[in-house]
């Protein structure tokens, strides 16, 4: 729509996660090397949360891509699931293939698959997102699965990421072994008012953008708006794009952001 008339390649401002977009701002940054950390330390469970719009499933797929090749990984986005079909998803998303769908057998095929890489010097990562919404019975699973364990190692590192409700589900009693087995726990910042401008400059250069120039009370306004949640952020500066090409205009001054975050409202 406005991608010539900018000199952009592609949507510098969508919401969807794209790890060619991740920021690492002073809180992500953080956040991924003490998750690096922990996967290549075999720690086991570790805890990532967030508020809404933080950031957190974009940071998930940047890690996907700077850990080790010799690190397996499964990436459960959505874990509407029963217990057994959790587990079945978290095994083909290793690219494993299942004869048998009951839960001894897929947790058979997981212990072996598991024990293999790891006698061949590699480890395996699953990352489950939205586990806010995990139930009692789910989360006992998982504690489960964290027991495939060497003598010396977990097999498996286990991410649990969610919004702040995640920590308040696991401070339940019946939750205790889980949230006992824990050993990293990191929650995501929004950016500080000092990082929007780097934010939003990055990734207006990742889509191309060679003549865009917004104000400095502009950045202001953005940080008002959006008290730094990068998805908020997103949906202002696409509004703006939008705005801005209707008025023929590529420099954006506090008028622009004004009456973006009327329509907003």
């Amino acid at each position: 729509m406005y991608e010539k008339f900018y000199g952009l390649s592609t949507f510098p401002f969508a919401i969807t996660s794209n790890p060619q977009f991740f920021f690492e701002s002073d809180s992500h940054k953080e956040a991924l090397s003490c998750l690096l950390y922990g996967i290549s330390s075999k720690m086991g469970l570790m805890l990532l949360t967030g508020e809404v719009g933080t950031g957190k499933t974009t940071l998930c797929k940047a890690l996907l891509t700077r850990v080790e090749p010799q690190v397996k990984t499964s990436l459960i986005l959505n874990p509407y699931f029963s217990e057994v079909q959790l587990l079945q998803a978290v095994v083909e998303d290793f690219g494993l293939r299942l004869e048998k769908k009951t839960r001894l057998d897929i947790i058979k095929t997981l212990n072996n698959f598991l024990v293999d890489i790891n006698s061949g010097g590699g480890n395996a990562v699953l990352i489950i997102d939205e586990a806010q919404n995990l139930t009692s019975r789910q989360l006992e699973q998982i504690r489960l699965l964290s027991n495939l364990e060497t003598s010396q190692e977990k097999l498996l590192q286990i991410i649990l990421v969610g919004q702040p409700e995640l920590k308040e589900k696991l401070s339940q009693f019946n939750l205790r072994q889980i949230r006992q087995r824990i050993s990293i726990k990191y929650n995501i910042c929004p950016l500080h008012e000092e990082e929007i401008k780097n934010y939003v400059e990055f990734r207006l250069k990742k889509a191309g953008q060679i003549d865009i120039e917004i104000m400095p009370e502009g950045y202001k306004m953005i940080y008002e708006f959006s008290k730094g949640v990068p998805r908020l952020i997103n949906v202002l500066c696409e509004r703006a794009l939008v705005c801005g090409f209707a008025k023929d205009k590529k420099v954006f001054d506090a008028e622009i952001f004004k009456a973006c975050i009327e329509e907003l409202k």
